[in-house]
C-alpha cells in the first residue's frame, strides 16, 4: 500500500500566489517544503497506508474531475511524488530516500537552534497581543511622533558622539542592539502565531559574511497573503516596539545611551528592509508577488529575455502582475550583487592587507586595555576584532562553497561523447497516460531574518 514519508504534512493551497495556475504546498519531516500540482496534491492527500491504488484512483477522480486511472496513480507515485520525498519506498522505514534538497549558495549556514519550539510558542503566545490592529495604530503614531521629535528637533548625532568617547556605553549600547536583534526574531514568531500559524525555533546561524539570528516560520505558508506579509512584517514592527522602549528609558533616566540605541535600531530596520538578499525585505517582495522564491526565477528570467529564446516554463506560469515585479527584481538586483561581487573582486588584495593590519592593531590595542586594567575598552576591542574577523572568515567560507559546488557540477557532467552514446542506447520508458501536469520549483526551507 503506498504511505506517505514519515513527518509529512499538506498545507493545501498556496493562498495569494502569483501564478496563473493554483499550486499546493507540502513540507516533509526533514524541513523542506515542496510544491505540488492540483493532481499529485489529491493523490498525495488520498493516501493513508490503507487505500490502494484503486481506491486512490477513484477518490482523485471524483475531485479531480478527470478519469484518472490505478496505473496513473502508480506512475505518478513512483515518478513524481516518491522522487521529492513525498511517498515512501514500499520497503523502507517511511524516510525519503535521496529526495532532492535545497543547496543554496547564500543560505544560513551552520544553524543551531537557540530557543526550542515549545519556549518559541509560549513567548509568541505571551506578545500576539502586539500585533492587534488598533495596538499597531498606536504603536506607529507613537514612533512617527518620536522620530520627528529625534531627528528634527533635539538631534540623533549628539548621543552617538557621547557614547563613542566612552567604552562602558559602547557596550550598553552593544548589548541593547543584541537584545533588539532578539526581540525582532520574536516579532515574527508572534505575527506567525497571530495569524494562526505555528512558530518554529529560533537559532543563529553564518549569513553570507556576518552571524545571524532567524525564526522557522515556514508554517506561514499555509495560511494567507495579508498573515505572510504580517509575519514578513513582525520583526521590523517589534523592533518599532523595541525603540519606543528604549525611548521610555531616555525619559526615565536621559541617559544619552538609549538615543544612541535608538540610532542603531534605525539602522537594522532600514538594512532589513533591503530586498537584495534574504532579508525581510526579500519575503516582503516575495509575498507581495505572490512567488515564494524570487532566487529560484532568476536564471528563467534571463534566459527568457535572450532573443530567440521561447519564454521558460517557470516565468509563463506567473501572472503578469508577478512577472512584473520578478523581472523588475531581477534587472535591479543582478547586475547590483554583480557590481558589488567585482568591486570586491578587483580590490580584493587591498581589502586584504587592510582587514589584516586592522585586526592586528586592533588585537595590540585590546591586549594593551586589558593589562592596563581598562576591561571595558578591552572588551570593546574584541567586539570590533571580532567584527574585522566575520568578513574574512564568512569571505574564505562563502568561497570555498563557490568552488565546491562548481567541481561537483563539472565532475557530474558526463563527458559528451559518453552523454550522446548513452542517449541514443536509452531505451524510452513506458509509462500510462496520466493527465497533463506541471513539474513545480522548489520552495526554500527557511523563512529566515537576520
Amino acid at each position: 500500500m503506498p504511505r506517505l514519508t514519515t513527518g509529512l504534512l499538506l498545507h493545501g493551497e498556496y493562498q495569494g500566489g502569483g501564478f496563473t495556475r493554483p499550486r499546493y504546498l507540502a513540507r516533509r519531516g526533514d524541513g523542506q517544503v515542496v510544491q505540488l500540482t492540483l493532481l499529485l496534491h489529491l493523490v498525495a492527500e488520498s493516501i493513508d497506508g490503507v487505500r490502494d491504488t484503486g481506491d486512490i484512483a477513484h477518490r482523485v477522480s471524483d475531485r479531480y474531475g478527470r478519469e484518472v486511472s490505478a496505473d496513473n496513480v502508480d506512475h505518478l507515485i513512483e515518478r513524481k511524488l516518491r522522487p521529492m520525498g513525498i511517498t515512501a519506498p514500499p520497503d523502507g522505514d517511511g524516510h525519503p530516500v535521496d529526495a532532492p534538497r535545497s543547496d543554496l549558495l547564500l543560505a544560513l549556514a551552520g544553524r543551531r537552534v537557540l530557543l526550542r519550539e515549545r519556549q518559541v510558542a509560549r513567548v509568541a503566545r505571551s506578545l500576539a497581543w502586539l500585533h492587534h490592529p488598533w495596538v499597531v495604530a498606536v504603536v506607529l503614531t507613537a514612533a512617527v511622533a518620536l522620530d520627528v521629535w529625534l531627528f528634527a528637533l533635539h538631534g540623533a548625532m549628539g548621543p552617538v558622539l557621547q557614547v563613542l568617547d566612552r567604552p562602558v556605553l559602547l557596550l550598553a549600547v552593544f548589548g541593547l542592539t543584541v537584545v533588539s536583534l532578539l526581540f525582532h526574531e520574536f516579532g515574527h514568531a508572534s505575527a506567525c502565531h497571530y495569524g494562526g500559524a505555528r512558530p518554529g525555533p529560533i537559532g543563529c546561524g553564518l549569513y553570507v559574511l556576518w552571524p545571524s539570528l532567524y525564526t522557522d516560520v515556514t508554517d506561514v505558508y499555509r495560511i494567507g497573503r495579508a498573515g505572510r506579509l504580517r509575519t514578513d512584517l513582525g520583526g521590523v514592527y517589534f523592533n518599532v516596539v523595541f525603540i519606543l522602549g528604549l525611548a521610555g528609558g531616555y525619559a526615565l533616566t536621559g541617559r544619552p545611551l538609549f538615543l544612541a540605541a535608538v540610532l542603531v535600531a534605525h539602522v537594522e530596520i532600514v538594512e532589513q528592509l533591503m530586498p537584495v538578499v534574504r532579508l525581510d525585505g526579500y519575503f516582503i517582495l516575495g509575498d507581495l508577488a505572490g512567488v515564494p522564491d524570487l532566487f529560484g526565477k532568476i536564471r528563467p528570467t534571463l534566459l527568457s529575455m535572450l532573443p530567440g529564446r521561447p519564454v521558460r516554463p517557470e516565468v509563463a506560469d506567473l501572472k503578469r502582475s508577478a512577472r512584473a515585479v520578478v523581472t523588475g527584481w531581477v534587472l535591479t538586483m543582478v547586475p547590483l550583487l554583480a557590481a558589488e561581487l567585482g568591486y570586491v573582486l578587483w580590490h580584493l588584495p587591498r581589502i586584504l592587507s587592510t582587514a589584516v593590519r586592522s585586526l592586528s592593531a586592533q588585537a595590540g590595542d585590546t591586549l594593551t586595555a586589558f593589562s592596563d586594567g581598562e576591561f571595558a575598552a578591552g572588551a570593546v576591542g574584541v567586539i570590533g576584532a571580532f567584527t574585522l574577523l566575520c568578513p574574512l572568515v564568512g569571505g574564505a567560507y562563502l568561497a570555498a562553497r563557490t568552488v565546491a559546488r562548481l567541481l561537483r557540477r563539472i565532475l557530474a557532467r558526463p563527458a559528451p561523447r559518453r552523454r550522446a552514446h548513452a542517449a541514443s542506447h536509452r531505451p524510452k520508458p513506458t509509462a500510462p497516460h496520466a493527465p497533463a501536469e506541471q513539474r513545480p520549483d522548489p520552495v526554500r526551507t527557511l523563512r529566515r531574518s537576520s
